[in-house]
């Protein structure tokens, strides 16, 4: 009842699945870093902060198409 799935917070997880995806990286912002996917639409913009707010983690995983 309500179990509470944890997010993953840790930039370089979330990075590393990302590239296990088939994302690479596109270029370097001042404060971030540009993904792209060859075969999806958009950019997914990697905060890099060592731990990412889960508002930022929901927003990565929709655009990922890791989310329902």
């Amino acid at each position: 009842m309500g179990d509470i799935i944890p997010i993953e917070t840790n930039r370089n997880k979330i990075k590393r699945r990302l590239e296990s995806d088939g994302w690479y990286l596109s270029r370097h912002g001042s404060n971030h870093d540009i993904y792209r996917h060859p075969r999806k639409s958009g950019t997914i913009t990697l905060p890099r902060h060592r731990t990412l707010t889960p508002g930022v983690v929901r927003t990565i995983a929709a655009r990922a198409g890791w989310t329902d």
